[in-house]
């Protein structure tokens, strides 16, 4: 598996992983929240600005996608999504792993994400790749209940 940073050329292809993620998991989510979660090219494009982006390939195929945003001495990850159909192969860890070796360079004290918490495959990633939870954000993001994980460096 490679992990590289992006170029504007994986822009569809990124549009059509964050379309295909939301596909499968989206069920329960509050439909605004779907429809944000999936971007068009144009609107991933403006997600792009100040953050940057890694993609996981394996064999030249698109399997997973993660950004981070640098500020204020800290790193913030966004954006993680990988292909319902190659999870559980540590393209999650490999993208997230990628993330953390980004903000060691930048000379970032530590990494956060926030995440869903009705999504308890994320909490087990994060929590076994070293973040400790921060904090419930309560109603937070169209109702839902939002996990604060970070890791210091």
């Amino acid at each position: 598996m490679l992990v590289e940073r992006i170029t504007h050329q994986d822009v569809p292809a990124i549009c059509s992983l964050y379309k295909k993620v939301w596909e499968a998991d989206g069920a329960g989510v509050p439909p605004e929240l779907v429809k944000a979660w999936q971007p068009t090219p144009l609107e991933f494009t403006s997600w792009m600005e100040g953050v940057t982006y890694f993609a996981a390939r394996r064999d030249g195929r698109l399997l997973g996608v993660i950004g981070c945003e640098l500020r204020h001495g800290s790193c913030r990850l966004v954006n993680l999504a990988v292909d319902p159909e190659a999870r559980r192969q540590g393209i999650g860890s490999a993208l997230v792993g990628a993330t953390i070796e980004w903000a060691r360079h930048a000379s970032s004290g530590s990494v956060w994400v926030d995440t869903l918490a009705r999504f308890g495959l994320a909490e087990k990633l994060f929590k076994r790749l070293g973040f400790s939870s921060a904090g419930v954000l309560h109603r937070h993001e169209w109702l839902e209940d939002v996990q604060l994980f970070e890791r210091t460096l």
